[in-house]
């Protein structure tokens, strides 16, 4: 099959490594580690930008999803020492804090009476916190809002505190799920390359942990994220290989609910002197994820990461989901230089963003399902 007219019109004297790739992604094949890698060296943005838009039509058409859900950070103390991190503090120091019980629930009930769909919590490792005390936590939310869904902890998070409770992954993740588990976000996987991951977080849990550990919850009906954090010292070679692993995690399990690209921010951190990306650089890395993680069913763009603009332009390099309302408790990255230092959107905002762009506005909740489409 040769490629539709309108893409051969758009691009004239495409060379032939490229204009394969680009048959088999309108014919729906899969495409290798070395094309994937073409794509990141060679490919041009206009054309990265027509394939990664075709498969994210042919997946959502032109629904663009967002959810209500708020963050919670009980504590930004944590025990490892990751170079990128502009977040973390030790016990005590300035700068640190430690929510409680309490502090959740009256979080919790800012939102009694109004629509919410999810809370999300993750925060630091930290070392005098097991699987028991986050346990109920999870069991507080779902006492007083047995509707909303909790999608919580990163792996990284999973690993300390199952260990610290004396337990196995399998056995640590059931239990979670009884104190009301629902999903796990995908934080902690950084960049699955190892001698990366000595060089940005050398003493934190290695990637091979972080895939059993989603393998395993995949395994228990909990389903998850996926992310990357790109944009420092990792390589394109590095992000294929990352994105390869996922692929073939998803292959086995189908666990994944959407992968989201974390871009590095620079402030405040010890890998300041290695600068930030350029948003062409993040739309490329949106496009070819789009169109290298073929079995993933959405691409989110992090809005409070990436700022509202970028978000919305985003929409055209294969991205169908912005995240959602947020409200304004999260400071992972508003602390790293993000441009929203107090990130929070109203869903009329959210719809207004998704519409400029051209793309219908879906509320959804946390696996997808479609509550509310806004096409009028």
């Amino acid at each position: 099959m040769s490629l539709p007219e309108n893409v051969e019109v758009l691009l004239p004297g495409l060379d032939e490594n490229l204009k394969g790739i680009a048959e088999k992604v309108f014919n729906e094949q899969r495409i290798s580690e070395e094309e994937g890698l073409l794509l990141y060296e060679k490919a041009d943005l206009g054309f990265l930008g027509i394939l990664a838009d075709h498969v994210r039509a042919k997946k959502n058409g032109d629904y663009t999803y967002f959810n209500r859900n708020f963050h919670f950070e009980p504590t930004n103390i944590c025990i490892y020492n990751c170079k990128f991190c502009s977040y973390k503090r030790k016990v005590n120091e300035p700068g640190s804090w430690e929510y409680s019980y309490d502090d959740l629930l009256r979080k919790l009930k800012e939102y009694d009476g109004k629509p919410l769909t999810e809370v999300h919590i993750v925060g630091g490792v930290h070392p005098h916190r097991d699987l028991h005390y986050y346990g109920k936590m999870l069991h507080l939310v779902k006492s007083h809002r047995p509707d909303i869904h909790i999608k919580a902890f990163t792996a990284i998070e999973l690993d300390f505190m199952i260990k610290k409770a004396g337990m196995g992954i399998k056995e640590g993740l059931k239990l979670l799920k009884e104190y009301g588990l629902d999903s796990i976000p995908g934080g902690g996987a950084e960049i699955f390359n190892e001698e990366v991951r000595k060089r940005i977080c050398f003493d934190k849990s290695d990637s091979g942990l972080w895939l059993r550990i989603h393998k395993t919850a995949h395994e228990l009906g909990i389903p998850s994220n996926a992310t990357i954090l790109y944009g420092h010292v990792e390589k394109y070679t590095d992000r294929i290989d990352h994105m390869s692993r996922l692929r073939e995690l998803q292959d086995e399990t189908g666990g994944f609910n959407v992968y989201i690209p974390l871009k590095f921010k620079k402030e405040n951190n010890l890998l300041s002197e290695v600068g930030e990306v350029s948003v062409l650089e993040d739309l490329r890395n949106f496009a070819v994820s789009r169109v290298f993680l073929d079995n993933f069913p959405h691409i989110k763009a992090y809005w409070p990461m990436l700022g509202k603009e970028i978000s919305q332009l985003s929409l055209a390099f294969g991205v169908d989901d912005i995240d959602g309302t947020i409200d304004d408790s999260t400071k992972i990255y508003s602390m790293a230089g993000s441009e929203d230092k107090s990130p929070q959107l109203s869903t009329e905002e959210l719809i207004r963003i998704i519409k400029e762009a051209g793309r219908i506005p879906v509320e959804r909740d946390t696996l997808y399902k479609k509550l509310q489409i806004y096409d009028a």
